[in-house]
């Protein structure tokens, strides 16, 4: 958290100032759920797994890209790496779908309650399926983003996937190699 400190290796409960709305929604949910996580700011941005990765030290496959995915007419959040593609195919299939395609803008926000590029994974009122790519939970840790363009979350991807609710999954594309 921003301007905080960590107790016990969890992040603490008070807050220096008030978070954005959206972000205050993830830290509460955080909260309420006693996480081990850590919200933190970055004032030039999060919004894609690239520059995530840059702000905060990581690799991109340690960024979890939140995507929303409309499955016949239903909307389900799809956790991948940044380094990687989801496979809508492999997405149908685990929800027993006959189709899935990533959301519209407006159907981001109308599932999740946040604007592209600031989704967090949780809390998503109109979201009651998620799906997490199995490669994630190698990691010893994850990002995630936190409700704006400048908020991320860290955490453990076994703390991700019990706090989404996520089944696991191979939800990535195969990898494509250019031969040039």
């Amino acid at each position: 958290m921003h301007g905080s400190r960590e107790v016990n290796g969890r992040a603490a409960a008070t807050v220096s100032h008030v978070w954005p709305e959206p972000v205050q929604r993830v830290a509460t949910f955080l909260r309420d759920a006693q996480a081990e996580a850590r919200l933190e700011e970055f004032p030039r941005g999060t919004a894609t797994a690239e520059a995530a990765a840059k702000a905060v030290g990581a690799e991109v496959a340690q960024i979890v890209k939140s995507l929303v995915f409309i499955c016949d007419r239903v909307p389900v959040l799809v956790l991948v790496p940044g380094d990687r593609r989801a496979d809508p195919q492999k997405i149908a299939r685990a929800v027993g779908a006959g189709t899935a395609r990533v959301a519209a803008r407006d159907e981001v926000v109308a599932a999740t309650g946040f604007a592209p590029g600031a989704v967090a994974p949780f809390p998503l009122p109109g979201v009651t399926q998620a799906l997490i790519d199995r490669t994630l939970l190698a990691n010893d840790f994850v990002w995630v983003g936190a409700g704006s363009e400048r908020h991320v979350a860290r955490l453990r991807p076994a703390e991700l996937a019990r706090l989404t609710q996520a089944r696991q999954m191979d939800a990535v594309a195969a990898r494509t190699y250019d031969s040039g």
